[in-house]
């Protein structure tokens, strides 16, 4: 069977699993994942047999940013996928490596990526997390946590923490930016530099709006 004949069994299935109920994890942001991935992957001559599985069932299983289980999201989603790909009889050899990329995307999971296409994985989810569409998630996700867009006072955090608990836009501060310096491939540093300036534009606008 070829590749994409396997890829439109992955996107069939996470459109069972992703819904509408959280934008920021609906099927468009893996579509999104997948293209970046896809991208990447070709740049740096990565093997596409482990990352188009890895990047399409990356959050097999959905977890809240709130929950408990937050930690063991990508674990529980390696398990999960790895069980779905033997389920369709995908190739068994790239397992280990589909696995491994991903419980490693994640950041709450702190785990050290060790492959090529593990690292394009976790570069390629992690840009979904920054630029204009990065926006959007976020105060999607603010939406749903019932969080306030910022701080009335010192809505920047020019001198105080950030507190993204509390403030939507504290959330760049304290995760969105350092993002950037934790991306891994040549490819994927250029592409977070690009949407850091597409953030720190927002926010120069948004002062000017509410200062």
């Amino acid at each position: 069977m070829q590749l994409s004949e396997w890829e439109t069994q992955f996107e069939n299935k996470m459109a069972t699993i992703a819904t509408s109920d959280d934008p920021a994890h609906d099927l468009l942001h893996f579509k999104r994942v997948v293209q970046l991935a896809k991208k990447i992957g070709k740049e740096e001559n990565a093997q596409l047999e482990v990352i188009i599985p890895a990047a399409w069932l990356h959050d097999f299983v959905i977890v809240p940013k709130d929950s408990p289980l937050r930690s063991r999201a990508s674990k529980l989603s390696a398990e999960g996928a790895i069980e779905f790909l033997s389920l369709i009889q995908y190739p068994a050899e790239f397992y280990p490596a589909i696995a491994h990329a991903i419980e490693g995307h994640s950041f709450s999971a702190n785990i050290e990526v060790t492959t090529l296409e593990a690292q394009i994985v976790q570069d390629a989810d992690r840009l979904d997390g920054l630029g204009a569409i990065g926006i959007a998630r976020c105060f999607a996700t603010a939406g749903l946590l019932k969080r306030a867009f910022y701080a009335d006072h010192d809505p920047f955090c020019a001198i105080r923490a950030p507190d993204d608990a509390q403030f939507t836009i504290d959330h760049f501060y304290k995760k969105l930016f350092k993002t950037a310096e934790t991306l891994k491939t040549k490819a994927g540093k250029a592409e977070g530099l690009r949407r850091i300036e597409i953030m720190k534009n927002y926010l120069a606008a948004l002062e000017t709006e509410i200062l």
